[in-house]
Parts: structure tokens; sequence; C-alpha cells
């Protein structure tokens, strides 16, 4: 491992949870490009579950919604 890395995770101890959670996302997004495999947070995996739960439900967004978070993100 490099010097820097080390140094800086030293430093991580004393980040608050929330900012030592967006680094484990980066480091995660860094193996999956990698490696090619991403492994989801317990977090991802509930909410994934809870989409999928919606779907068998028939719940999803109108066509509105979609053209709504779409222009707020700016995706296509």
């Amino acid at each position: 491992m490099i010097l820097a890395l080390k140094e800086a995770l030293k430093a991580v101890e004393s980040w608050p949870e929330e900012n030592q959670e967006a680094l484990a996302a980066a480091a995660r997004e860094i193996e999956a490009q990698m490696t090619g495999v991403y492994h989801p947070t317990a977090e991802e995996l509930a909410a994934i579950d809870r989409g999928l739960e919606a779907a068998d439900r028939g719940e999803f967004a109108s066509d509105e919604e979609v053209a709504a978070i779409k222009a707020k993100f700016g995706g296509g």
C-alpha cells in the first residue's frame, strides 16, 4: 500500500460516519471497475428488495414523474 493511502486511512478514523460511508462507497465502485463485480451493501440490497416488492404490486412511476427526475438530474 502506498504511503499516501496509509496516511489517509489513519485520518479517516476521525471522520464522521457519513464521510466514512462515502469513502467506502467510492472504494466499492473502484473495486467493481477493476473486477467487474459490485458487492452491494445491506442497505442497497434492502432498497432493491423494496423496489422489487413495489414492482410486484404494480407500483411504477408515471411518465411525468420519470421526466421530472430526468430534468432534475440531467438525464437525457
